[in-house]
């Protein structure tokens, strides 16, 4: 399948032991809520869109992400940068996946139940822009196990969260990235975004 000039790109927030959840599970964001609202994840937030066309989510994302951001998109007393991102995520082309969705509740939506490679694939053979992996853990490390991510946008939390679900994990290829841009917070929170070298 032929490829056009469309970058996979991914974000996610970590904490310093490298895990998107804490030890109670998916829900369990205490080592990560309080810096996603600080200026430097904010203006981190605002770059991950810039160039990008297309969402990835999986299904929780999706409607979580979807339930909060659209109202957030109308909401004049929001930060600018919240309201920028919001808009792009109404807005943008996404694919959802999905085992349980038939149908997609979400304007611009289309549902994927296959290999998220293969999805991936065919959208990176047609259309212009980034496809971002919004957050879709489970999805970044399918990807990354292909090879197939060429730039992380990772939020980095100052604390061990001491358990939870990790990013990376024992088996992924080794891969060499390079530091595209990295801006430190007042609470010690770094922005980062990787591009991998290849």
């Amino acid at each position: 399948m032929a490829e056009t000039s469309r970058r996979v790109t991914a974000n996610l927030a970590l904490t310093l032991d490298g895990r998107y959840s804490g030890p109670g599970g998916a829900g369990d964001l205490g080592a990560i809520v309080p810096y996603a609202v600080t200026d430097v994840a904010r203006n981190h937030m605002a770059r991950i869109w810039e160039t990008a066309t297309t969402a990835v989510l999986g299904r929780l994302n999706a409607e979580g992400f979807l339930g909060y951001w659209s109202a957030v998109a109308g909401d004049e007393t929001a930060d600018s940068r919240d309201r920028g991102y919001a808009n792009w995520l109404v807005e943008a082309e996404k694919v959802v996946f999905s085992r349980t969705l038939t149908e997609a509740p979400w304007e611009r939506t289309r549902i994927a139940n296959g290999s998220v490679v293969d999805v991936v694939s065919e959208l990176k053979a047609s259309g212009e822009g980034d496809i971002l992996v919004n957050s879709s853990a489970s999805l970044i490390k399918s990807l990354l196990s292909a090879d197939m991510i060429d730039r992380l946008y990772l939020l980095i939390c100052p604390e061990i969260a001491g358990g939870g679900a990790r990013l990376f994990e024992d088996g992924l290829p080794g891969t060499t990235w390079r530091v595209a841009h990295q801006e430190t917070g007042e609470r010690g929170e770094i922005a980062l975004v990787y591009d991998r070298v290849r």
